[in-house]
């Protein structure tokens, strides 16, 4: 037996940090985020002879499971092996984890992954959990048993899908859909662009000084979240509005308060790549989750994206396509060969990419 879950990837426009507990207990959070066209897989597969494997290609990691051992693991993949550990995961079961996209680039893989890990493994279980259920529990994952320095943003984009406004509050979160025009849908979607900027990074650091900063009360670093929160507010508005210029002029302004929270969100290099973009046309960008090197993401108009691809391609960076998606976490489906469970041989189709699995 087969079973593929998956979730999508994100984009935060605005309103990044103030998802953070430390800073949404006490002021409140609002995030504008929306999907893209990239996904984390889960797959399961029966016939694992020796127990639970978790496998992840992402992080070419591998950790096998006797059946008689109870699943108190210590070590590497401790978010997948802490949802497993959930579900009371015993049976001869492979659990395979893989991205679209390299970790460490601030397009929320970790909450994209236990999202998509709960919805399979909980649907396996004979539990159809719906987006609220599935992001409350992998918050309740990763941020309460495993103290992961994260918000909340990554998980409930992932499961609901589409272009959101999230507000964070002690009382909960509330996912409210963006009623935009399918005309200017489609207009963010041609005017948002992503560069790799060929460096992957640990936002642990970086969040966990914002975190400790909020915590501690830190009037300056209150001050600019504030900020960024209110520009967050003001996008809703022009993209409700229609007026993507302005939309563009606020990523920037949200950017300059931003790249300011605390050391690490940029570099020299990272400045020099954003102010090439400006100087070639894009009105306004960031640099995707906590900062630090991933994807810089900008809205530039069409007649000026081809001198900003050309310019930053010429500094090194790599334009990466993608479309808005409008899907949250899902399971799909699979195509089994008649083999004997225990030497099961699985081709999974999944966007164009041809996965085979032993």
């Amino acid at each position: 037996m087969v079973m593929i879950a998956r979730s999508p990837l994100r984009l935060s426009l605005g309103g990044d940090g103030t998802d953070l507990p430390a800073y949404y207990k006490r002021h409140g959070g609002l995030v504008i985020s929306t999907t893209i066209s990239y996904h984390v897989y889960t797959i399961l597969t029966t016939g694992s002879p020796n127990g639970v494997q978790i496998i992840s290609a992402d992080y070419s990691a591998y950790r096998q499971q006797p059946t008689c051992e109870d699943l108190i693991w210590n070590g590497d993949l401790r978010l997948p092996k802490a949802i497993a550990r959930y579900f009371n995961v015993h049976d001869e079961l492979t659990i395979f984890l893989a991205s679209q996209i390299p970790p460490g680039t601030g397009l929320g893989l970790s909450g994209s992954l236990a999202v998509s890990m709960i919805k399979a493994l909980a649907f396996w279980c004979g539990l159809d959990l719906g987006p609220m259920d599935v992001a409350e529990l992998a918050c309740q994952i990763e941020i309460e048993e495993l103290e992961m320095p994260v918000g909340k943003q990554d998980q409930y984009t992932a499961a609901f899908g589409g272009l959101n406004c999230l507000r964070f509050s002690r009382a909960g979160v509330t996912v409210e859909p963006l009623q935009i025009s399918d005309e200017t849908h489609r207009a963010l979607e041609r005017g948002l662009m992503l560069f790799f900027t060929g460096a992957s990074r640990r936002s642990s650091t970086i969040l966990q000084q914002q975190n400790l900063a909020s915590q501690q009360g830190d009037r300056a670093t209150i001050c600019k979240l504030d900020a960024i929160k209110e520009l967050a507010l003001e996008m809703r508005a022009t993209l409700v509005e229609q007026d993507l210029e302005a939309f563009g002029d606020l990523l920037h302004r949200s950017w300059m308060q931003k790249r300011q929270l605390t050391d690490g969100i940029t570099n020299p290099f990272l400045d020099q790549c954003y102010k090439t973009a400006r100087e070639e046309g894009a009105l306004g960008g960031t640099l995707t989750g906590a900062g630090g090197g991933g994807f810089l993401m900008l809205y530039c108009p069409e007649e000026h994206q081809d001198n900003v691809t050309q310019a930053l391609t010429d500094m090194g960076l790599q334009h990466q396509p993608f479309t808005l998606q409008n899907g949250g976490v899902e399971v799909m489906q699979a195509t089994t060969s008649p083999q004997p469970m225990g030497n099961d041989r699985v081709s999974l189709v999944m966007e164009g990419v041809a996965v085979d699995t032993e």
